[in-house]
C-alpha cells in the first residue's frame, strides 16, 4: 500500500499546489503531533459544525477529528467506539437529510484536511483523497495530468460522498459515472472486537476484499466505514482516464412563465422527454450533450441549461434539441450560448436550487421514458400555485454511456433510465417546515399516485442514494409493496447487505437509510 499522505505541499504532475487544512497552520500528522481535535469550547467549533448544506439539520458533536491522514481516522473510529459514542464523516457537507448533522452523532470526523490528488505510478491509477471537493479534482486532474472524472456539476460537493453514491454530471453521458472508472478504495472499517483498520479493496477479479470495492460503486456512504482515498482507472486502460474536451459550447433557453400555460407546459416537457427518448441509448451522436431543465417558482423563467462538448458538432447537435422543443409551440426562444474552456465550464457550475444554508427537502427518480402528460401537467398545478414559491424541479439527461454498464457490474443499479428527475424545496425560516414539506411531499405523492406516492413504474422506477429520502422508509409516504432500498439499489441490496455484515459487523455506521446488515 503507498504510504499515506502527510503532505502540506502536493505536487500534481510536476505542478505544486499548496493544500494547508486550517488557514495559517501545518498539518499535525506533517509535524508529528495530534490529529486537530475540535471540542464545542474552540472558537473553530461552530464553522466546522455549520458546514453542512441543510440548515434543517444541525448536530452537536461532543468532539471534531479534523482528519489530515488515514491513521488520523483509524484513531478516531477506535477511540468513538471504545467510548460508546456514534461517530459520522463529513465529507463536503452536502447531504440532504441528517445522516451527519444528528444530535445523536458525539464524535465527528472532518475529513477536509485530505485533499490530495496524485498519481500512484504503483496502482497505475490516479489517487484523490475523500476531502477533496470536485471543483479541485477537476483542476488538478486537469493540470496535471489532462484527465478528469465524469462528476457532478457543483465544484464544492465533496469526492467522499459523491463517488459512493455514484455520482454523475455533464460528462456521463458520454463517459458514464464516476463510479464506472473507480479502480480502488481505501475504507477505515471496525472489527467485531472494536479494532479499528484501514482496508484497502480493488476491482481486481483475485482480490479477496473486493466486494467492499463493489459497495463503494454506487452503496452510498456512511454503510461500511469511512473512505479516506479512491485511486481512479478507468476500466481496461493503463494509468487513464477520459479526457475531457478542450471546449464547451454552454447554453441557456429561457421560457416566461407567464407565456407558459398548462398546455405549454406539457407540450414543452412532452418534447424535451421525447428528444431524450430518442437520444439516450449508449453511442449517441448526442450523448455529448448534457441538459438541466430546471423549473424554479421562485424565478421569473424555466431555465434549459447545459453544455455540449464543442468537437462534437456542438452547434447541430444544440440545434436538433431546440428543433425538437420547439415542435408545436408558438413559444421559440432562442439559447444564449457561449463557448468557454472546459476547466472554466467546471468551476461556473450550474445554476437553480436554492442558496447554500437553506433548509433543504429533496426527493428525486428515475425515468426510463419521459414523464406522461398527466404527470407533466401535476407538476404545473403544483409549480404554479399562487400560495407557494420555494418549490423547484427539475429533469436532467442522463444515459449514454451510463446504460453500457450491466447492473450488477457496480452498486448503481439503474442502468437502464435516461432522465432523472429532482423534487425541491427551499426556505429559510424553520417556521415554513410543516408548509414546505407538504408541498414537496404532496407533489411527488401526486406524480407517482399510480404507484404508491413512490417511482415504482416500469416507465419510472427508482431513486438515487446521492438525493436521499428519508420518506421513502416511512409507510406514510411510501404506500406501494416497494421497500425503500429495492427503489434505491434494486437487487443489489442483498449483495450489499452481505457487505455491511462482514464490514461492518457491530453496526457502527448506520443512520436512517443505511444498509441493514
Amino acid at each position: 500500500m503507498v504510504e499515506h499522505s502527510r503532505r502540506t505541499v502536493l505536487r500534481s504532475g510536476g505542478i505544486a499546489a499548496a493544500s494547508v487544512p486550517l488557514a495559517g497552520r501545518i498539518s499535525p500528522a506533517a509535524a508529528g503531533t495530534d490529529p486537530i481535535m475540535v471540542g464545542p469550547g474552540d472558537p473553530r467549533y461552530r464553522s466546522l459544525v455549520l458546514r453542512g448544506y441543510n440548515r434543517r439539520f444541525e448536530g452537536r458533536p461532543e468532539e471534531i477529528c479534523v482528519a489530515t491522514s488515514t491513521e488520523d481516522v483509524v484513531r478516531a473510529v477506535e477511540r468513538a467506539e471504545r467510548t460508546g459514542r456514534r461517530v459520522a464523516v463529513r465529507g463536503g457537507g452536502h447531504c440532504f437529510e441528517n445522516f451527519v448533522d444528528d444530535p445523536s452523532v458525539r464524535v465527528l470526523i472532518d475529513l477536509s484536511g485530505m485533499t490530495a490528488v496524485d498519481y500512484d505510478r504503483r496502482r497505475k491509477a490516479f489517487m484523490v483523497e475523500a476531502g477533496a471537493t470536485l471543483g479541485e479534482v477537476y483542476r488538478r486532474l486537469y493540470v496535471g495530468w489532462g484527465v478528469t472524472l465524469p462528476g457532478g456539476t457543483h465544484p464544492d460537493v465533496g469526492v467522499g460522498g459523491h463517488v459512493a453514491g455514484g455520482g454523475y454530471g455533464v460528462l456521463c453521458r458520454r463517459d458514464g459515472l464516476s463510479v464506472d472508472h473507480l479502480y480502488a478504495v481505501e475504507v477505515v472499517v471496525l472489527d467485531r472486537a472494536g479494532k479499528a483498520r484501514s482496508v484497502v479493496a480493488t476491482r481486481e477479479a483475485s482480490d479477496p476484499n473486493r466486494d467492499l470495492w463493489w459497495a463503494h460503486t454506487g452503496g452510498g456512504g456512511g454503510n461500511f466505514g469511512v473512505v479516506t482515498r479512491y485511486w481512479f482507472r478507468s476500466p481496461g486502460e493503463q494509468a487513464a482516464l477520459p479526457k475531457p474536451p478542450g471546449t464547451v459550447l454552454t447554453f441557456t433557453v429561457d421560457w416566461t412563465w407567464e407565456k407558459l400555460d398548462r398546455e405549454a407546459f406539457v407540450r414543452l416537457l412532452r418534447n424535451y422527454g421525447e428528444w431524450g427518448e430518442r437520444n439516450s441509448a449508449p453511442g449517441s451522436p448526442m450523448a455529448p450533450l448534457y441538459g438541466e431543465f430546471i423549473f424554479s417558482r421562485p424565478a421569473e423563467n424555466a431555465t434549459l441549461t447545459g453544455q455540449v462538448v464543442s468537437d462534437s458538432g456542438a452547434e447541430r447537435i444544440l440545434a436538433d434539441l431546440m428543433g425538437a422543443l420547439h415542435r408545436g409551440l408558438d413559444l421559440r426562444p432562442q439559447p444564449k450560448t457561449v463557448a468557454m474552456p472546459w476547466l472554466h465550464a467546471t468551476r461556473y457550475g450550474f445554476g437553480g436550487g436554492p442558496a447554500p444554508f437553506y433548509r433543504i427537502k429533496i426527493k428525486s427518480g428515475y425515468r426510463r421514458r419521459r414523464l406522461t402528460d398527466a404527470q407533466a401537467a401535476v407538476a404545473y398545478e403544483q409549480l404554479a400555485r399562487t400560495d407557494f414559491d420555494n418549490g423547484h424541479f427539475f429533469v436532467n439527461t442522463y444515459g449514454g454511456r451510463v446504460n453500457a454498464v450491466a447492473p450488477g457490474a457496480t452498486a448503481v443499479a439503474h442502468r437502464d433510465s435516461i432522465f432523472k428527475i429532482g423534487y425541491l424545496a427551499g426556505w429559510e425560516d424553520a417556521k415554513g417546515d410543516d408548509r414546505n414539506l407538504t408541498w414537496i411531499r404532496e407533489f411527488y405523492r401526486k406524480i407517482y399516485a399510480a404507484s404508491g406516492g413512490v417511482p415504482a413504474e416500469d416507465d419510472g422506477f427508482g431513486t438515487f442514494i446521492n438525493y436521499p429520502d428519508a420518506d421513502l422508509a416511512d409507510p406514510r409516504w411510501n404506500q406501494s409493496n416497494v421497500p425503500w432500498h429495492t427503489l434505491y439499489y434494486g437487487d443489489g441490496y442483498a449483495r450489499l447487505q452481505r457487505v455491511k455484515a462482514r464490514w461492518d459487523p457491530r453496526d457502527v455506521f448506520h443512520h436512517t437509510l443505511s444498509v441493514r446488515s
